[in-house]
């Protein structure tokens, strides 16, 4: 793997990380409430962020710490082809342990930065997020059906 299409594949799931890991902190720290009375009127997104919010355990946990996790290890893996392809004509093990430790603590940076900053806006725009994400949901999956609250 070329270290372009390496640098690129680490970005691309620190990014999915990210929104992931917001989008678990939003379910759980939304209203229920207001979900409820957005339903009752009939707010588009609302019924399936209600549905998330009555849930936000499970989709925190597959959010947060299953994406999280796979997007981790894809990382890692993308950081060690940037390290081969950048060491792949040296010998100094010195060199290549330095290169490989900042290349380890650049995307450990990256990761923890842009999740601190979407926590943060996870936590005050939670309804925001939630309803949004019913948004699309609803207009994605459930086009031309009536949406039946069970």
């Amino acid at each position: 793997m070329g270290i372009v299409y390496a640098v690129l594949g680490i970005l691309f799931f620190i990014l999915i990380s990210t929104i992931f890991d917001m989008i678990g902190i939003a379910a759980a720290s939304a209203d229920i409430e207001k979900f409820k009375l957005w339903n009752l009127n009939k707010v588009e997104g609302s019924l399936t962020g209600l549905k998330i919010c009555q849930n936000c355990e499970k989709v925190c946990s597959f959010c947060a710490d299953v994406v999280g996790d796979i997007c981790s290890t894809l990382c890692g893996a993308g950081g060690a082809s940037v390290v081969l392809s950048i060491t792949k004509n040296t010998q100094n093990l010195n060199l290549i342990t330095i290169i490989s430790i900042f290349t380890t603590a650049l995307i450990a940076g990256l990761t923890i930065f842009f999740k601190a900053l979407m926590k943060e806006i996870a936590l005050k725009k939670s309804e925001r997020i939630i309803l949004k994400l019913g948004k699309i949901y609803e207009r994605t999956f459930k086009k031309n059906k009536k949406l039946v609250d069970k």
